[in-house]
């Protein structure tokens, strides 16, 4: 869905503002842990990159997926079946053709997190492939069907365990040194991977490709005219987009050792919607706050039990009509303006 910029998208920082903010914002991540419980803060990480998964899409191409918990618990649960069984057999996960077994030890966490990360950016190539034949809310709706779609088979395949999930994944050892089942090293591993996401994301948006996508967002036939394969470049950054969904997952699902129906179903994708609009659309680190906020306001209104999405609905509201550009692009707007 196309975003009109200059309405809800905030101006591009200075470069060495960028700077400072990421280090700043690197060193309270490090320092966290000393104050706030790390499992709190790895569930905040997995969801911030998510939100900078999206907002590569929606907040520099001017797309807007609604089934982008497609790749994220598709993502979570391919890592967790390949950490727990390891097992790639038709009849596992069909329940026929039993000559095709072909068994595998359980795999260690990092390559668990990269099959995961690689199946979600197989299933963004066909979902992208499909979805951007199509503009507008026909792009969203399409997304958002192919995503139930996936949740469905999820529902009835037998690997997945239906609502039960897939439970009980081990941690393991991350390159076979370090072992993850002790929190503070479980944390650094969330924390080196989602700052190593949030590097990439931040160079592909500040790249050559970067600005041929924020051509296409601000107007797509112009930047046909001058000569560029539009759905080439989308499709590409579909594929990225997922890739990071996926890796956010594949992280989840390791950190929580589970892989559920709920990462997978249409709410994920709305609460994502949510953290980056909160967060400030097209801003660097717009969907890290707005991941922060929301996942701390869910953790505070669990006691409320249905009512939180009443309330989540209603910071969307509140966001889109009063506070278009999300907290950052708030405060760097205001910044602007005294400067």
């Amino acid at each position: 869905m196309t975003v009109e910029a200059n309405t809800i998208l905030a101006t591009p920082a200075h470069p060495l503002s960028e700077a400072v903010v990421f280090v700043l914002m690197t060193i309270a991540l490090v320092a966290a842990p000393a104050f706030i419980y790390p499992m709190f803060l790895m569930k905040a990480l997995c969801f911030a990159l998510f939100a900078c998964a999206f907002n590569l899409l929606i907040g520099y191409v001017g797309l807007l997926s609604f089934g982008h918990a497609l790749f994220f618990g598709w993502g979570a649960y391919l890592a967790a079946h390949l950490a727990k069984v390891g097992t790639f057999s038709l009849p596992y996960w069909f329940g026929a053709w039993h000559w095709l077994t072909v068994p595998l030890q359980p795999l260690s966490p990092e390559l668990a997190i990269i099959g995961g990360t690689l199946f979600a950016s197989f299933l963004g190539l066909i979902v992208g492939a499909l979805a951007i034949r199509r503009q507008g809310i026909y792009f969203a709706m399409i997304t958002l069907a192919l995503a139930q779609l996936m949740y469905f088979f999820a529902v009835q395949a037998p690997f997945t365990h239906g609502e039960d999930g897939i439970q009980a994944v081990p941690r393991g050892m991350l390159f076979g040194l370090i072992d993850l089942r002790d929190q503070s090293a479980m944390y650094s591993a969330v924390l080196a991977i989602f700052l190593g996401a949030f590097l990439m994301i931040y160079r592909i948006i500040n790249s050559p490709f970067g600005e041929v996508l924020k051509a296409i967002r601000e107007n797509e036939p112009r930047a046909i005219s001058l000569g560029y394969h539009t759905e080439r470049y989308k499709l590409l950054a579909f594929v990225l987009s997922a890739m990071f969904a996926g890796l956010a997952g594949a992280t989840k699902a390791i950190v929580f050792q589970l892989a559920s129906l709920t990462d997978v179903d249409w709410p994920m994708s709305g609460e994502v919607v949510l953290m980056t609009l909160v967060g400030g659309l097209g801003t660097v680190f717009g969907p890290v706050v707005g991941a922060f906020f929301v996942v701390t306001l869910e953790n505070y209104l669990t006691q409320i039990g249905q009512w939180v999405f009443v309330v989540q609905g209603t910071i969307f509201v509140i966001c889109v009509l009063l506070f278009r550009r999300g907290i950052v692009g708030e405060v760097a707007q205001r910044m602007r303006l005294r400067l």
